[in-house]
């Protein structure tokens, strides 16, 4: 299904499975009716199928395969330095109460003959984040990916998130932020791990 909207020159294309919207828009239009809401009013008659398409969005992870976005982009290489992506944007979904969880990924590995380009390496943060999560699995996740495929020396993986079911309901604590972790190979050792938190804390580029 294409979704396209024309406006004074503007154009919008976006892709859809027709099935799997009319069903969720259903769904959708249930719920907000449930809640005491008039899906037909004005301000609400589209919102079913505009949350039906953007939770498709949301969850497009689950038909991406994340080592093969590895392996397209692998080239051997002497390189045996560590290699550090940080800073990268993280969106995702708590699956226990469906609400986001905003954050900053870093990742590091330190090449074992492959290295991969550095692109791909937010390709995989984002196939695993467009998913229901929690932050555990997440951070496990893109660490396992880089690990079986580059098989590297090592991989490390640092998030640090909010969590919007923390921030407006429950404890509702607006500031706080959960940082996970995971390491393996050399980054195990002390030495190693130290430098790699001292180079993702620094802000070298200014």
């Amino acid at each position: 299904m294409s979704d396209s909207d024309n406006h004074k020159g503007y154009k919008k294309e976006d892709s859809y499975d027709l099935e799997t919207t009319e069903t969720l828009q259903g769904f959708y239009s249930k719920i907000i009716s449930t809640l005491g809401e008039d899906v037909e009013r004005e301000g609400l008659v589209k919102t079913p199928e505009r949350i039906a398409k953007a939770m498709q969005y949301i969850t497009q992870g689950y038909g991406q395969d994340a080592e093969a976005v590895v392996r397209s982009a692998m080239f051997e290489e002497p390189f045996s330095e560590m290699v550090i992506v940080k800073d990268i944007e993280i969106y995702s979904m708590c699956e226990h109460h469906m609400l986001p969880f905003i954050g900053r990924a870093h990742v590091a590995y330190i090449p074992n003959k492959h290295i991969v380009g550095l692109s791909k390496i937010a390709r995989v943060v984002d196939i695993y984040a467009r998913r229901l999560q929690v932050q555990e699995r997440l951070t496990n996740q893109i660490l396992q990916c880089l690990q079986d495929t580059l098989q590297p020396f090592g991989v490390a993986v640092v998030i640090e998130a909010s969590h919007l079911c923390m921030m407006m309901r429950g404890v509702q604590k607006q500031n706080s932020v959960t940082t996970t972790s995971a390491f393996t190979g050399e980054f195990q050792k002390q030495e190693t791990r130290e430098e790699f938190i001292s180079l993702i804390t620094a802000r070298l580029h200014g």
